[in-house]
């Protein structure tokens, strides 16, 4: 490593330390901070952000990148830290544009935003939330603006979630989908509903944090280097290099979207654990393209966890945390996690459903963004757009458009991220089974780890070395289509509902 390169390391080990103590404190609001409490560790979250930012927009580190960018120099760097260099002195540059004070702000306001959202979540009340969140807008449009002088907001928003994926290509793929999905789920209606009423009791929350658990650890998650927690919205997060948690929300009178939810999250945390070691300190090792961030946790908790032979060697085992279960034959629960119902929540939805619960979100964005839409009008546009697209209307704010937590911390532009991932899914899933065979005999085998680790192989340990789309050419020898997820579905709904 040469001297600058040395340098450029040192420095970003001082920032990550700064990362490291504001994640932190993310994880303690939302998980153990008493209300008393909150205003103050805001205030803290503040000053270190505004420290942090410092660190960031120095002429120091600018001289160092700039530095290192010259030929003579970056040629001489590995290729870590030649991807480290371009993409830290393109966010030092989008950086350097905004004002200190005005970043320091937003950091505050988008923690009393989270604070308001959960509140106003819980009490079913969207104008306790309606003020923080018009907040976030206008301050987030503002930091684009900044950092992105003369862009299209919503462009620059969404190319920060999923660079290679702009707007035209994602309503290409988003149009395919809502073009083919309509008339499958009205062909499955048609079948009538499943009677859910035998999964209606008691499940006990210290048991089904006692399942989360065992799934986590059959899927591949590594209790060395993470551990759970419980909260309001189920999440992922990473403290630093072999410290990732994840949360997740329990409920007494229902146990399956929980443990969905920790499938979910586990292919998250498994994502940032298996990144290469060698990477730790430099940019490979921050994964920002949340479409193929996405896909992994869809991946485990879709496509082998709504499978049958995923729960073929551990059922038992299900029934032995939660009793319940020993009542309900595997087919039947199969047949439950695999229903297709037009519902409210969209963690909780089908897979099939949830991609129009994805387009909702990605249509509001855009109203709010390029038409001007305000939060106050939301409400009515969320519940006007959940009958168009699913045929029904929340009850109150809670279950309409207060569910998802995203715009509480001016997270505009992630939505396409999970509808993306789905999309990945389908042509990985073709990969995965040229080079290991039949998903169905894998798991009907208990050998899941074996797909865990080929996605380590052939995803996980390079980090954000590649976007998604060059990551999805890369592994899947093809452009990305959503013509395989398409047919996935298709096939798997066809033969569950005899269409």
């Amino acid at each position: 490593m040469t001297e600058k390169a040395g340098k450029l390391k040192d420095y970003l080990e001082t920032v990550s330390h700064y990362d490291t103590a504001i994640t932190l404190i993310g994880w303690d609001m939302d998980t153990e901070v008493p209300k008393n409490g909150m205003e103050n560790l805001i205030g803290t979250l503040g000053f270190l952000s505004e420290k942090q930012f410092a660190l960031k927009t120095s002429d120091e580190y600018g001289k160092l990148l700039a530095d290192l960018s010259e030929p003579e120099e970056f040629d001489r760097l590995d290729e870590a830290m030649k991807f480290t260099v371009r993409r830290y002195r393109k966010l030092y540059e989008e950086n350097k544009r905004v004002p200190a004070e005005f970043y320091t702000e937003f950091v505050k306001a988008r923690a009393r935003s989270r604070q308001a959202w959960q509140e106003a979540k819980q009490a079913a009340d969207f104008g306790i939330f309606c003020p923080h969140l018009q907040t976030m807008i206008d301050m987030a449009r503002q930091m684009t603006a900044y950092g992105h002088p003369g862009e299209d907001v919503y462009e620059a928003m969404l190319a920060e979630y999923e660079p290679g994926m702009d707007g035209a290509a994602i309503d290409g793929l988003f149009g395919e989908l809502k073009r083919e999905l309509v008339p499958l789920v009205r062909e499955i209606e048609e079948k009538g509903r499943p009677d859910s009423s035998e999964f209606v009791g008691h499940y006990d929350i210290n048991a089904q944090k006692e399942l989360q658990k065992f799934l986590l650890e059959y899927i591949g998650f590594d209790f060395d280097s993470g551990t759970t927690g419980e909260t309001e919205h189920p999440y992922t997060t990473t403290i630093s290099f072999g410290d990732v948690r994840v949360s997740n929300h329990f409920r007494e009178d229902e146990a399956i979207n929980a443990m969905f939810s920790a499938i979910h999250e586990g292919g998250h945390a498994i994502f940032e654990q298996k990144i290469d070691p060698a990477y730790a300190g430099t940019a490979v090792d921050e994964v920002y393209m949340m479409g193929l961030h996405e896909s992994q946790s869809r991946f485990f908790e879709n496509i082998l966890g709504r499978n049958i032979h995923f729960w073929e060697p551990i059922y038992a085992k299900v029934g032995e945390y939660l009793p319940k279960f020993k009542e309900i034959s595997l087919e039947r629960f199969y047949r439950e996690i695999n229903k297709v119902q037009c519902s409210m929540i969209r963690t909780e939805a089908d897979e099939v459903t949830y991609a129009f619960h994805v387009i909702l979100r990605y249509e509001l964005e855009r109203a709010i963004f390029r038409d001007g839409v305000t939060a106050e009008e939301l409400p009515a546009l969320w519940n006007q757009k959940m009958q168009e697209l699913l045929g029904i209307c929340p009850a109150n704010d809670a279950e309409g458009i207060l569910q998802d937590m995203h715009w509480s911390e001016g997270a505009f532009g992630y939505f396409p991220s999970y509808l993306l991932g789905t999309i990945y899914d389908g042509m990985l899933l073709e990969a995965l089974e040229t080079e290991l065979g039949s998903v169905d005999a894998v798991l009907a085998e208990g050998r899941i780890l074996e797909i865990t680790k080929w996605l380590n192989e052939n995803i996980h340990r390079h980090g954000a070395m590649y976007n998604s789309r060059e990551m999805i050419q890369r592994v899947c020898k093809k452009e990305v289509s959503a013509g395989p997820i398409i047919k996935h579905f298709k096939e798997k709904y066809g033969n569950i509902y005899s269409l």
